[in-house]
């Protein structure tokens, strides 16, 4: 058998380095060292190193094969029951060795990739050890109860032989085997139940098979119990428990047969007992590398996500929970510049230090992945539970982190949600966690931020008005109002601005306030700009042919995107000439910032423009830091100055001297520099004459009109004000 064995192990191999097989070479010693007197082997020392040299190859093949399958780890489970190496402490010592010193004897201790595929290989040979000792233990089995049945059947010239082939099974099996009578007195028990549970035949025999239930077996155990001696059932299989003489717990796979009597009459009761001990203990440890992060040690995201589950399971009507969402402020910085072994230590230090902080029952630390926490309480009794708990994180993250000669400050990043259980999922509360930790990333790092759910509306309207705006332009959902500039001198409309809308049909009427910085980061405010300059020149069109010489011009805003387009003077150009309107009665308004932020780049764009004859107007001038002496060598025509400073003249009474100085410093600087005046945010009687005081040339605002429809401006310029 065993040179099928070896043959099996020889074929489809592939070439290994000789430094892995020399490694592999002194493992398989060290193997053979270890398992030799654990079992019986029909083996020499030397074919039983051959052997295990064999199964240390293929293993090796297995680690290092691409792609990795845990496969190979079932085939060698299997041989080495194949090869008779089944005593008890064979299967404990070869997985601990090829923990402890495979990688080692190969020259690759501590790496990531192979321990995780080495701990794959080791859950597969424990797997394909126990199913092939469990087929050759049922086996067993059935050829034991085989011999009970025949015993019974057989004809009394046979039963002394049945009976001597039945004990010397009974005597010679490699698992426990105890009879008992229907009653439970426990009547004989085998030589290796005796050394399985510590207790000679005497003293077994001093006990009743209920005296060996353990506190925790589970209920079907005696419930199958009670049925099978009772003869409703022959026989059947159960994990159990049960204590040695030592105190120590044996974990045991039990079969528990009937034997009836020529009348179909329970009889005899005969269990079979495995000892499944070091099994268990692999599978709890195997359990315990994949429900707990190798780093720090903390729980990962499985068994984190598991305990939540659990929660919401179990949860009643006003149970509560909360969530701690932690991610460590410039990780990646300290991870780039000192390199991943110091980011590792300081996961470790941060695991420690939450773990440390957050402790008690209900709270769960875990660690998702990267740099990111989290923190699980339950049964909390409102906002304020899980807000001490975060700051106490904070508390204790404050203190420096001392590695490798490094002293590091680092800080956290925290998304709390608290709430009832009721009317919610573990995903909504891992999702809003998610999104309240980015609101803390984003209101300034360092801190907590608290789930709002108008926050978090707010922001869904934002993605849908971001997510839907493409379409809105060619579904026609948006449309132009048109607001007056007025001359202050004589009240007369010189010119009109043109704001855009959105009509949108799940949110209703929106202001550019709404939009327009979305469609700035989606790219949309270039052809949304050109779609609103079409529209105004096509107005200002109409109203020039209506009203002649007293025609206004139509004043557009071009948001930063658009003044820094390419195609900008092209399309400005192109769109006049398709509406035949003169360049004069277009004006084009930038913020301060936007054309200020053009003082170290080319305008030639701007240039071009106003040497087209098109006006160029600072919109919102005297909000933003503009390099005054700068602003002489700009293509502007216009000042529209801020509406922050019209407040302080609005009262009827008195006005601010404060902003009255600002407003008349800002119209002697436009008019020195040969550039007409508006004034924005206009809305009392008591402003418009004020600002006609200090010199402006125009008004704009809600005391002139508000934004409406092109017929508003038909209207005025037909009665003028």
């Amino acid at each position: 058998m065993t040179d099928r064995v070896d043959q099996r192990v020889r074929e489809n191999r592939s070439p290994l380095s000789p430094a892995v097989l020399a490694g592999a070479e002194s493992f398989a010693r060290s193997w053979a060292t270890a398992v030799i007197g654990s079992s019986y082997v029909p083996m020499t020392r030397a074919e039983v190193a051959q052997h295990l040299q064999d199964l240390t190859e293929l293993l090796v093949e297995a680690l290092f094969a691409n792609p990795f399958r845990p496969a190979p780890g079932h085939e060698i489970g299997s041989r080495l029951v194949d090869a008779h190496f089944t005593g008890t402490d064979t299967l404990g010592r070869t997985v601990q060795l090829l923990g402890d010193d495979l990688l080692v004897e190969l020259g690759f201790p501590g790496d990531a990739r192979l321990t995780s595929r080495l701990s794959a290989l080791q859950g597969a040979l424990a797997a394909g050890y126990a199913r092939a000792l469990r087929e050759r233990t049922l086996a067993e089995q059935e050829a034991i109860r085989a011999a009970v049945l025949d015993a019974r059947d057989q004809a009394e010239s046979m039963l002394r032989a049945s009976e001597a082939r039945f004990r010397a099974m009974f005597t010679e099996a490699a698992i426990g085997i105890g009879i008992a009578a229907i009653d439970g007195r426990i009547l004989d028990v085998n030589q290796a139940l005796q050394d399985m549970l510590g207790f000679s035949v005497e003293e077994m025999r001093q006990y009743n098979v209920r005296d060996l239930m353990h506190p925790e077996d589970a209920g079907s155990v005696w419930r199958l119990y009670d049925q099978l001696i009772a003869g409703e059932c022959d026989h059947y299989r159960a994990e159990k428990r049960f204590h040695r003489a030592d105190g120590e717990q044996v974990w045991t796979h039990l079969t528990l047969s009937l034997v009836r009597d020529d009348h179909g009459e329970p009889q005899y009761q005969v269990a079979m007992i495995e000892d499944v001990t070091d099994r268990h203990l692999l599978q709890n440890r195997l359990r315990y590398q994949a429900l707990h992060d190798p780093l720090t040690g903390l729980p990962n995201r499985a068994l984190f996500l598991e305990r939540l589950g659990r929660v919401f399971n179990n949860r009643a009507k006003h149970v509560r929970a909360g969530l701690c969402y932690l991610d460590l402020d410039g990780f990646k910085v300290i991870n780039d510049s000192l390199g991943h072994d110091t980011g590792d230590q300081l996961l470790v230090e941060v695991g420690r230090r939450l773990d440390h902080s957050v402790s008690g029952e209900g709270k769960l630390v875990a660690r998702m992945g990267g740099d990111e926490f989290v923190i699980l309480v339950e049964g909390s009794s409102g906002e304020q539970d899980i807000v001490d708990v975060a700051d106490r994180v904070l508390t204790e993250l404050e203190a420096p982190i001392r590695i490798a000669g490094h002293e590091l400050s680092v800080s956290a990043s925290i998304g709390i949600v608290e709430r009832q259980l009721s009317g919610t999922t573990s995903a909504d509360l891992m999702r809003d966690a998610d999104i309240t930790l980015y609101w803390a990333k984003a209101d300034g790092k360092a801190r907590w931020a608290l789930y709002d759910p108008e926050r978090n509306a707010r922001e869904v309207a934002r993605f849908t008005l971001s997510a839907t705006m493409p379409r809105a332009l060619e579904r026609g959902e948006f449309y132009v109002e048109y607001q007056p500039l007025v001359r202050l001198e004589d009240s007369k409309v010189t010119g009109v601005e043109a704001l855009v809308r959105w009509q949108h049909p799940e949110f209703g009427r929106l202001a550019p306030d709404r939009f327009i910085e979305l469609a700035e980061e989606t790219g949309l405010i270039v052809p949304l700009g050109r779609w609103v300059l079409r529209k105004a020149c096509e107005e200002a069109r109409r109203w020039l042919e209506e009203f002649g010489d007293a025609a206004p011009f139509v004043s557009v805003n071009l948001a930063v995107r658009q003044s820094r387009d390419p195609e900008l003077v092209r399309d400005v150009k192109q769109i006049l000439d398709e509406c035949a309107l003169p360049p004069h009665h277009l004006q084009l308004e930038l913020t301060e910032s936007a054309i200020m932020g053009t003082a170290d780049e080319p305008l030639e764009a701007l240039r071009a423009l106003c040497d087209m004859g098109v006006r160029i107007a600072i919109d919102d001038f005297g909000t933003g830091y503009s390099n005054l002496a700068y602003l002489k060598h700009l293509p502007v025509h216009e000042l529209k100055i801020a509406g922050s400073f019209m407040e302080g003249l609005r009262a009827e009474n008195e006005e601010d001297p404060v902003d009255a100085q600002i407003v008349a410093t800002l119209v002697q600087l436009a008019h020195a520099l040969s550039l007409g005046v508006t004034a924005e945010g206009v809305e009392t009687p008591a402003q418009a004459a004020r600002l006609l005081r200090l010199g402006c040339d125009t008004g704009q605002g809600w005391f002139f009109a508000r934004p409406g429809p092109p017929e508003n401006i038909d209207s005025l310029l037909r009665g003028d004000l």
